[in-house]
Order: C-alpha cells, then structure tokens, then sequence
C-alpha cells in the first residue's frame, strides 16, 4: 500500500484528503457533540444535495453548489430555530427534505443523460482531484483559524455559560459562526465519505474521545488522530478489497465506537461494584 502511495497519484491525493477531512471532523465534531447538534448537522449536509444538483444543472461546480446550499441551510436553521421555539426538529427535517428534493429535481431538469452523484452521495475518496484538495485546504485552514482564535470562547460557550454570560460572549453569534463551520466541515467531507455518511465521520471520533478525556483541546487532537486511522484504515480496505472508500471508512468508525461505548460502559460497571464491595468489606 505505501508503494502504490508513492507511485500513484490519486493515492496520494486520497491520503491528503482524509487528513484534511479528519482534522474539521476533529475540531468540528467535538464542538457539535457537546452541543448535541448532530442532527442539525445531517440537516446542512443533505442541504448540500440541492446545491450539488443545481451545479450539474447551471454548468458549474457542484462542490461549489453544496457550499452555498450549505451555509444558506446553516443560516436559515439558525434563524428558524432561534425565532422558532422549540420546534427545531421539524425545520431540521424540512431543510434535510428539501435539500434532497432540489437535488432530484435539478438533476430531472438537466438534458441527456444524468449524471452518477454516487460519489457525492456516499464519498470516493479515491476519486479525489487537485482542485478538491485545494478547496479541502482552504476550508481546513479557515476553520483552524475560527477555532484557535476563539478557543476561550469556544470553551465558555461549551462548558462554562456563567464565564461567558461575565466576558459578554454572544452566544448568538457563536452558534452561527458553528452551524457555518458546521456547512464547510460538510463540503469537506463530501468527497471523502459523500453526503449521506458524513454524520458517521463528523461524529464517531469526536463520541471515542469523549469516553476517553474531559479536556476540550484533547478531545480535539484525540479526534483527529482517531479519524485520520479510520481514513487511512478504511482507504487501504477500500484499495484492498475494491470496496466503495467512504462506506469502509463509516462502518470502521462506527464498530470503533460501538467497541469504545461497550468497553465504557462495563468498565464502568466494574468500577461501581469495586467500590461497592470496599465499602461492603468496611
């Protein structure tokens, strides 16, 4: 596998794009977990198929299209769920149905024969080009820079909201500028794992390494570290084995997960009854 790394291009743009990708899942994916907004997430990410379908249709680039529908999608949840109440769920589901709908239709609406969004549905990493890669870099970099610049705040409004209500941090602005971090984090991913799996990805090592440490900075690198194996574990499965990239990658981060939860939650357990049996034996 390092050999065809060396010689193979595509490889080598792979390997790039499943660090890239683990890195916003890292930072981005422990903030939502905390902030148990995963399923707003999976609304912005099936928003972007709508974006997708209208850059088939108009002639442009379709990740282009899924970062607008992205960050529209991400600011219109917001608004909505802000002036809403508590009717989140539902504007959730709405824009999650509408973006897959608009996808259908622009792509219904396109002469000749359709295009196969297999890719951006469920991820081809191998498929990877230059021109993904640099715009994987650049959102990287944005959103590496959102983060460290803001870290205290981020901390406040995740832990602490007394310290935040004290230093005068709007909350409000925070929760937008995520759910917009939240739409890039989305159109990385949609080349590695594709749009219907990147819950999986955005999600599983930040969950892992919520079992593991409290501290928010290393939750974070924790995360990437583990979404980095799961990329690289699952791109050698999917070279190996000829499999679809993103569907190995997802199913590798979920078994880990599901492994890490049960490992928890009796090692708890074993805990509980150790110290039942001290205090019994006093």
């Amino acid at each position: 596998m390092i050999g065809a790394i060396l010689e193979y291009q595509f490889l080598q743009n792979a390997v790039c794009a499943g660090i890239l990708a683990s890195i916003v899942c890292g930072i981005i994916g422990v903030i939502i977990v905390e902030k148990k907004l995963v399923m707003m997430s999976g609304g912005i990410a099936h928003t972007a198929y709508g974006g997708v379908g209208l850059g088939y249709l108009a002639g442009f680039e379709p990740i282009a299209g899924a970062f607008l529908f992205s960050v529209a999608a991400a600011v219109g949840i917001g608004l909505i769920n802000r002036k809403g109440g508590g009717h989140s769920d539902v504007v959730i589901a709405l824009f999650w149905s509408l973006g897959m709908a608009l996808g259908i239709l622009f792509i219904a609406l396109m002469s000749g024969y359709p295009p196969d969004l297999s890719s951006y549905l469920f991820g081809s990493i191998l498929a990877v080009t230059k021109a993904d890669l640099y715009l994987m870099l650049c959102l990287t970099l944005i959103v590496i820079l959102v983060i460290t610049s803001l870290y205290n705040y981020w901390k406040a409004y995740l832990f602490d909201e007394e310290f935040a209500a004290i230093i005068g941090l709007k909350k409000t602005f925070m929760q937008y500028l995520l759910l917009v971090l939240v739409a890039m984090t989305v159109v990385v991913l949609i080349r590695v794992v594709g749009i219907i799996l990147v819950l999986a990805l955005l999600t599983a090592p930040a969950a892992i390494t919520s079992l593991i440490t409290p501290s928010l900075k290393n939750r974070m690198l924790y995360a990437i570290l583990f979404g980095i194996i799961f990329c690289m574990v699952g791109l050698w499965f999917s070279y190996t084995l000829n499999i679809a990239s993103g569907a190995a990658i997802v199913i590798l981060a979920v078994i880990c997960y599901l492994f890490s939860y049960i490992v928890n939650t009796f090692g708890k357990r074993f805990k509980r009854k150790s110290k039942l049996q001290q205090a019994g034996n006093f």
